[in-house]
């Protein structure tokens, strides 16, 4: 009897091709989970690369910050510029982040 299948009813039929249905929609969510894995891995390379550019352009800023300071006169330390508050909150910040970041594993 290897060759003959007893007539399928129409419940039964149903019941095959939304087994198959949801075989194919597993498969493909397991795709769409590997490509959101993989992008998600690309893209916190982009920010650590980011975060990376951003600590050493806050260093460079306070470098230079401090490089251009002149002489502190008891006027001139009474009043500062706000773009020289900026400078050294990121040179801070700079300190700080290169602190607290992990070690690369790459």
């Amino acid at each position: 009897m290897f060759g003959k299948n007893p007539p399928l009813t129409p419940l039964q039929l149903r019941k095959q091709l939304l087994v198959a249905e949801s075989d194919l929609n597993r498969a493909q969510l397991e795709r769409e989970c590997l490509a959101l894995r993989l992008e998600a891995h690309a893209c916190a390379h982009r920010l650590r690369t980011v975060g990376w550019v951003v600590s050493a352009g806050a260093a460079l800023a306070g470098l230079l910050a401090a490089w251009r300071r002149p002489a502190a006169t008891p006027a001139a330390a009474a009043k500062t510029s706000w773009w020289h508050t900026l400078l050294q909150g990121a040179g801070l910040v700079s300190t700080l982040w290169a602190a607290r970041r992990p070690p690369s594993a790459e």
